[in-house]
């Protein structure tokens, strides 16, 4: 599985527990197989490590939009990661990345409601690496830093201003 990350420095060997324990999928280190969705939220300068994942031998587990998906970041949200697997790959879920204020996991609307909620927008794909297992199966293949981001940085405005908007309209409805 190739995959990236973006950040501030290269980074050939990831640890695992650098990130944060209540992110969607626990703790972990986070990356997306979408090389489009990683230069698009790139700032100047930044860097992108690219990977190779090996999953053979792995526990891994895969999630879709769904809500066995809303109740599991939820739980991991609240520090409460289930899971003994090695690696996690499903949806960013989309309240983080656009920043709709901790609106879904306040609490604020009811859970059928924040799913969906959750559903509206995109649908881009992190993986987690949670184990040292995994980690030895991460291969760092090198890193680019990022120049040019005007183009993307656009396209990037436009696809935000259209879920906020949509996010909106969507929990106007839900509050009645």
């Amino acid at each position: 599985m190739r995959l990236y990350h973006t950040g501030a420095v290269a980074i050939p060997a990831p640890d695992i527990r650098h990130g944060r324990a209540n992110a969607d999928f626990g703790q972990g280190f986070y990356m997306t197989p979408d090389a489009d969705f990683t230069y698009r939220w790139a700032w100047k300068d930044a860097v992108v490590n690219e990977y190779d994942l090996a999953l053979d031998g792995l526990r891994v587990r895969r999630f879709d939009r769904s809500a066995e998906w809303f109740d599991y970041i939820f739980a991991n949200r609240r520090g409460r990661d289930g899971l003994d697997v090695d690696v996690v790959v499903g949806p960013i879920a989309n309240d983080t990345i656009f920043d709709t204020f901790g609106v879904l996991s306040s609490g604020f609307v009811a859970p059928a409601d924040a799913l969906e909620l959750l559903m509206i927008g995109p649908e881009y794909v992190q993986v987690a690496v949670k184990t040292d297992r995994a980690a030895a199966n991460l291969r760092w293949l090198g890193a680019k830093t990022v120049a040019d981001v005007e183009a993307r940085r656009a396209l990037l405005r436009d696809e935000k201003a259209d879920y906020s908007r949509r996010f909106a309209e969507h929990l106007a409805r839900v509050m009645g």
